[in-house]
């Protein structure tokens, strides 16, 4: 027996089903020994109107995906360096080749993923253990410092969200050009706010390359894509603004809205 859906369920089904109807966009994610949120990031594209495209780190060729998710987890269980191992995976290749090219092939790299990202210089600076030394899970609220990216269309510059937060080698540090540089060229995607989880320099969340193809985050928006099932409200200090339980979806719909516009 099927129920009908109600309010924002209901709204964002409606949502999922006008994209589906527009894309057959394929959206990769890729798996690696010890990955933990493969599966969320698939369904979060599954909601969004993508195709997921289950990818193995051995592989040697991509397919034909349209963008590339790595997900979240402790790849290789985190030895020597979290993300370090995972660098030199036979797919991660391809990936960096894809994305430099002139296609600039997407790629979200979430958590574990933007540790990834990190190790292998698609995006600058390093993540090292929590400035707490703890593990650290809560809703996090974030800021949206750039919404011209591939990943981040959907959503309004100085939006705040809240996004699912769970992580030990989250603290973001890069030397004080890099961070200049960033800050100047706008390349900052999401700051903390209200509470720096784990003493990211300058309260970096998420940063992209100078294209915007490239953009990698600490918090997890793929736990952030169903009504009912999201994160409870939380709300800025600053401001008083909160997100709702499916403020990550917008990811997953932005690079599929991008793809559908021709812009790749």
């Amino acid at each position: 027996m099927s129920f009908p859906l109600i309010g924002e369920a209901a709204a964002v089904a409606a949502d999922a089903r006008s994209v589906r109807e527009l894309t057959g966009a394929k959206i990769g994610v890729i798996t690696f020994p010890g990955s933990l949120d493969d599966r969320d990031a698939a369904r979060a594209v599954r909601l969004a109107g993508g195709t997921a495209v289950a990818l193995w780190h051995g592989d040697t060729e991509l397919g034909d995906v349209d963008a590339v998710v790595i997900p979240g987890g402790f790849s290789y269980g985190d030895y020597l360096r979290a993300g370090a191992i995972s660098r030199f995976a036979p797919l991660m290749s391809k990936i960096i080749d894809a994305a430099n090219s002139d296609a600039k092939l997407p790629v979200l790299g979430i958590c574990n993923g933007f540790q990834i990202l990190t190790e292998s210089h698609l995006l600058p600076g390093s993540m090292i253990k929590n400035d707490h030394l703890k593990f650290i899970c809560r809703d996090q609220v974030l800021r949206v410092e750039n919404n011209n990216t591939m990943w981040t269309s959907d959503y309004a510059a100085g939006q705040e969200i809240t996004i699912p937060l769970k992580n030990q080698d989250g603290q973001y540090i890069a030397d004080e050009k890099t961070l200049d540089a960033l800050e100047a060229e706008g390349r900052v995607a999401f700051r903390y706010v209200g509470f720096n989880p784990n003493g990211s320099r300058r309260d970096i969340a998420g940063i992209t390359n100078a294209a915007g193809n490239v953009v990698g985050l600490m918090p997890h928006p793929e736990h952030a894509v169903e009504a009912g099932y999201g994160p409870e409200t939380v709300y800025s200090r600053e401001t008083g603004v909160g997100g709702s339980d499916t403020d990550g979806l917008g990811f997953f719909t932005s690079v599929l809205n991008k793809l559908v516009g021709g812009a790749k």
